[in-house]
């Protein structure tokens, strides 16, 4: 004779399991790595001043407009580390604000049509160098 709570419990336990197996692998695929995007074979390096600062899940941005020798403007997207590990690491939002010059340096986006490179190291006025996430040296330190 066939048990009428176990016929009824394993079908919903399966499709339970199977729900949790699709959510978690979701997140997953919504990540892109570094290296699909980015060339680290294409090093770049801009100074320009500071449009705005984005520190977001899943990473932070940093964009800055860039003069060339004839006054010509280019927009730049600098991608960084999460905002999380960039603050544990010493990283304080109010360190680089709109208006500051800096000088980042990169690698260049796989597409070159594209003015957007993952940060490498952001230097600020005061010669203080942060990496993808956090001060790296100090101008004392030198």
């Amino acid at each position: 004779m066939r048990n009428p709570v176990r016929s009824t419990i394993a079908p919903a336990l399966a499709g339970a399991l199977l729900v949790l197996a699709l959510g978690a692998a979701l997140p997953a695929s919504a990540h892109h790595s570094f290296a699909a995007v980015y060339d680290m074979e294409k090093s770049v390096k801009v100074t320009g001043t500071i449009v705005k600062v984005r520190l977001t899940n899943p990473h932070s941005w940093f964009y800055i407009d860039v003069k060339d020798d004839a006054g010509n403007v280019a927009h730049w997207a600098f991608e960084a580390g999460t905002p999380s590990g960039m603050i544990r690491n010493g990283y304080k939002a109010s360190v680089i604000k709109p208006g500051d010059v800096v000088t980042i340096s990169g690698f260049h986006a796989k597409d070159p049509s594209q003015n957007m490179a993952m940060l490498r190291e952001l230097t600020i006025a005061d010669g203080t160098v942060f990496g993808l996430f956090g001060p790296q040296e100090t101008p004392a330190a030198k």
